[in-house]
């Protein structure tokens, strides 16, 4: 069963802006280490941070919260999977979250979808509730 959808329209050239003029104090507040690793390893950075910070606002829109009620933007981390596919790693308030909507005897399963064709990047998530 469907838990929460949640999409985010970002653009890129404002999250660039935004890099440029606040450096390591926008990007420490809001991304992971692990986040940072990954997009600083691009050639186009603002584009994979883009995709990241659309993923997180859509995690919070799907997780019902928005970025409020203990939910903050370091609790979302978009992370791959074995093969490539994103998800995302939730901890601290996006994680209490996830477990309270999630149904007794059911396991959460986070899905991610990111996309970028610049100046725009996209995300998707649909948070769903499998039998354990």
């Amino acid at each position: 069963m469907i838990l929460g959808i949640g999409s985010d329209l970002c653009d890129i050239r404002r999250i660039e802006k935004s890099i440029e003029r606040f450096g390591d104090r926008f990007t420490h507040r809001i991304y992971t280490e692990g986040e940072r690793a990954r997009s600083d390893r691009r050639a186009a950075r603002a584009p994979s941070y883009a995709r990241r910070f659309a993923a997180k606002e859509a995690c919070a829109k799907a997780l019902g919260t928005g970025l409020s009620h203990g939910v903050f933007w370091r609790d979302m981390e978009v992370v791959n999977l074995p093969g490539g596919r994103p998800t995302m790693r939730l901890t601290g308030g996006a994680l209490k979250r996830l477990q309270a909507m999630t149904p007794a005897g059911h396991k959460a399963v986070v899905h991610v979808s990111l996309t970028d064709d610049p100046p725009m990047a996209q995300a998707f998530v649909i948070i769903e509730a499998l039998p354990a």
